[in-house]
């Protein structure tokens, strides 16, 4: 009977608290099963309650560019990150695609590859939040070793920060001028739909 009433509880805690604050919400089942909800995680088991979240994505589904923006914002806020920027590389990247995987083997939404991935303490790169958390701090960082210039930044978040330092400019990569092109004038679409 406890757990009826802990369950409408939450239920109807998120009900009316679900619009005004979609990214605010948190949970974490423990080990005997039982969910926890908090609005101020206080461990890294806990994961944003994502309203309407699939488990599995169909082949040729399109991807909404907007289904994500509640996790973006959030992650942007606590890495001092340009929404702007970080939609444009995902764009990019995979077209909002959570379960896209390159010829290469990145993978997810930010096209991490597995040992960037293990190094930024991704554990599902498939799982949203878990990409766009490792994603957008790898771009942080892209942007603190390059000193907050965004085109370097861009061009280390696809070539990798050693062919960058080494050019002491974009890399003359085809690939990579050719994306660093793309993620630029996505940065300015989206910057204009302000």
């Amino acid at each position: 009977m406890r757990s009826i009433r802990a369950a409408a509880f939450v239920s109807a805690f998120l009900l009316i608290n679900c619009s005004a604050a979609v990214a605010e919400i948190y949970k974490y089942t423990d080990a005997r099963g039982v969910m926890h909800f908090t609005n101020m995680p206080t461990s890294p088991k806990y994961r944003p309650v994502v309203p309407g979240k699939k488990n599995s994505v169909s082949v040729g589904a399109s991807f909404n560019d907007r289904q994500y923006d509640h996790l973006i914002r959030m992650l942007c806020r606590e890495h001092e990150m340009e929404f702007a920027l970080v939609k444009a590389v995902i764009k990019a990247e995979s077209a909002f695609n959570p379960r896209a995987v390159s010829r290469k083997g990145a993978q997810g939404l930010m096209q991490l590859m597995p040992d960037t991935a293990r190094d930024l303490m991704v554990d599902d790169p498939f799982d949203p939040y878990d990409n766009l958390r490792g994603g957008v701090r790898y771009l942080r960082q892209m942007l603190d070793t390059f000193g907050g210039d965004v085109t370097l930044a861009v061009a280390a978040y696809n070539a990798g920060p050693g062919a960058v330092q080494d050019s002491n400019a974009v890399p003359p990569y085809p690939e990579t001028r050719t994306y660093v092109k793309r993620v630029l004038q996505y940065h300015r679409e989206y910057l204009s739909m302000r």
